[in-house]
């Protein structure tokens, strides 16, 4: 028996004694296999694009997956729609990785706690990133994933630096998010790791320091 293939392990809850009839057991173990099916093809997706900086052909996530191309196709009519899933996976695992934490801390503490966090997105997340973006031009829903993954960026600035953002009037606090949101962007923390060989630890530092000087003066309270 495959690991995919084996039963729950002994102790899982039992969600209800009143067995289903034939027909409906075998639709719902049909449905279960297709969604794992997918699950495995997006884990695929996901896994060939860190090893590569190009995209994976169908053929080769089909053989990492463990099916063939046409079981590919029958769960996403392209390689579109693909990458549209897995951007869908991935901001889901990336919101849960980001909970807000130390938000009423002090500045030094806010400042490592994002950065931290914001670091750990772009190195886990930059080659699909890199796959979205250089896809934006076949697809309005990869436009629209990507908007919504800047807006959640921005949001949690603000949320983190609510003390001194406040401080500034309209025009100036805009400013300074749109300065805050392009140096913590995915491109800079690869030129960093990339072009300039830091380590996770120097990128972080270098990031603490520029957004420590970007923002004003914390209000005293």
């Amino acid at each position: 028996m495959g690991a995919r293939d084996r039963p729950p392990a002994a102790g899982k809850p039992v969600l209800s004694s009143v067995p289903l009839p034939a027909s409906s057991r075998a639709v719902d173990g049909r449905r279960l296999r297709s969604e794992r099916t997918r699950r495995y093809i997006i884990e695929a997706y996901l896994s060939l694009l860190r090893e590569s900086p190009g995209i994976p052909t169908a053929a080769q996530i089909a053989e990492r997956a463990g099916y063939s191309v046409r079981s590919l196709f029958e769960r996403f009519p392209d390689l579109v729609a693909l990458s549209l899933a897995a951007a869908d996976h991935a901001f889901a695992q990336a919101s849960a990785q980001a909970v807000v934490r130390n938000v009423d801390s002090d500045r030094a503490t806010r400042i490592r706690t994002q950065v931290e966090t914001r670091g750990q997105i772009c190195e886990q997340w930059l080659t699909l990133w890199r796959a979205l973006t250089r896809n934006l031009h076949h697809s309005e829903g990869l436009k629209l994933r990507v908007g919504k993954m800047r807006e959640a960026v921005r949001l949690r600035l603000e949320l983190m630096y609510r003390p001194e953002l406040g401080t500034l009037g309209a025009v100036e606090r805009r400013r300074v998010l749109i300065a805050l949101e392009a140096i913590t962007d995915f491109e800079c923390w690869a030129r960093m790791r990339e072009t300039f060989g830091l380590s996770v630890e120097e990128a972080g530092a270098v990031w603490i320091r520029a957004i420590d000087r970007l923002l004003p003066p914390t209000p005293v309270s």
